[in-house]
């Protein structure tokens, strides 16, 4: 009996030796891939490919735009990494909160809009690397410890897809000197101001591709 038991001993550590070999190979290949991607790792990015069959344009409204206020003109240029030349064709994917500071969803979503909720736009710029959403200013979230933010997305021809620092609101009481300081510009700053042009506020941002993103080449 010992001598069987040896044996089955002897013939198990090669195999749990392999799986562990096979572990943490796979691990390491993942951390690898993360590290080598651009903008590095990046929870719920995929969620840009979800506009379905729709047509993307350089221009996109929002559901619940027309039902609440304040309502946000979101426009401006995307440039390449010489912040200088016009990007076109790059996908732009926005989402954020409704006024009580909830991803609101209707109850038959699927993918990422479980959890980004429906309020959610996508563009894809101009030639001339321009692009506008029409949506409304979200609420904070209801625990008050994060400012008013609006998240977004970069998908661009050659490279995978990453995300930029949200669109942020300059009047914002929560967003303070320190939180400010802990903001790393990807893409340029996120801070827009309002400006009151009648019914809908104008909100202007413009995006350098690359710019503090990690990997970019």
């Amino acid at each position: 009996m010992l001598k069987e038991t040896n044996n089955k001993t002897i013939i198990c550590l090669p195999i749990l030796l392999f799986l562990f070999v096979l572990a943490s190979c796979q691990s390491q290949t993942k951390r690898s891939e993360n590290h080598e991607r651009v903008g590095g790792p990046c929870e719920g990015c995929e969620a840009i490919y979800e506009y379905g069959g729709k047509m993307l344009t350089a221009v996109d409204t929002l559901p619940g735009f027309e039902a609440n206020e304040p309502k946000l003109k979101i426009t401006g240029t995307v440039y390449k990494k010489d912040g200088k030349t016009p990007a076109g064709n790059v996908l732009l994917y926005i989402y954020h909160t409704n006024g009580e500071g909830i991803y609101e969803t209707r109850g038959d979503e699927k993918g990422w809009a479980k959890r980004h909720g429906y309020i959610r736009g996508w563009v894809k710029t101009k030639k001339d690397g321009s692009y506008t959403f029409y949506t409304f200013r979200p609420g904070a979230y209801p625990n008050g410890r994060a400012p008013e933010h609006i998240h977004v997305t970069v998908k661009e021809s050659d490279k995978n897809e990453y995300y930029i620092d949200d669109y942020l609101f300059d009047d914002d009481l929560l967003l303070t000197k320190a939180a400010r300081g802990n903001l790393r510009n990807r893409g340029g700053s996120g801070i827009v101001k309002l400006e009151n042009s009648g019914k809908v506020y104008l909100v202007k941002r413009d995006i350098v591709l690359g710019l503090n993103i990690p990997n970019y080449e």
